[in-house]
């Protein structure tokens, strides 16, 4: 049972890396899962404090992830036209490469600020830049946590 407990954790852990990138998959939340997949297996034992403390920065990290792109966009000058545009070009590139995946969400803000909201170019592209920075610090915030998930085990779990 341990070593089916284990494999569902490393599956959990690269899920979890896979979805701090990709937005269709709940990154941290599944590597949390393997936390606690590893914690009923007699491999690791964690102290439950450290479980809760992970589950509240992963949860913390959730809804950060939700308002922090948006803030970003209206921090450089966006409208609500460009995070729609972000979030359209981004599963729209996402189909492509993870190069896909950042040019479409740029390219939708830009367009979406700049056809919808009726902006200049240069506001346009400010906008799509405070997207693309909101997108880029959500989702290191994601990696970050979904690699100390990783390497937790070998220094609180043994």
């Amino acid at each position: 049972m341990d070593i089916l407990l284990i494999i569902l954790a490393i599956i959990c852990f690269i899920v979890g890396i896979a979805g701090s990138v990709l937005p269709a998959l709940p990154g941290p939340p599944v590597s949390y899962l393997g936390l606690w997949l590893l914690q009923w297996s007699s491999y690791c034992e964690f102290s439950y404090t450290f479980l809760i403390v992970m589950g509240v920065i992963m949860l913390v990290i959730g809804v950060a992830d939700y308002f922090l792109p948006p803030l970003l966009t209206k921090t450089t000058g966006g409208s609500k036209y460009a995070t729609i545009g972000s979030v359209i070009g981004m599963i729209a590139g996402i189909f492509l490469t993870p190069v896909g995946m950042l040019t479409g969400m740029l390219l939708g803000a830009f367009l979406g600020e700049l056809l919808f909201a009726r902006q200049t170019a240069a506001h346009s592209l400010k906008a799509a830049l405070g997207a693309f920075v909101g997108f880029i610090v959500g989702t290191g915030v994601k990696l970050l946590y979904c690699f100390f998930v990783i390497v937790s085990p070998f220094f609180y779990g043994m």
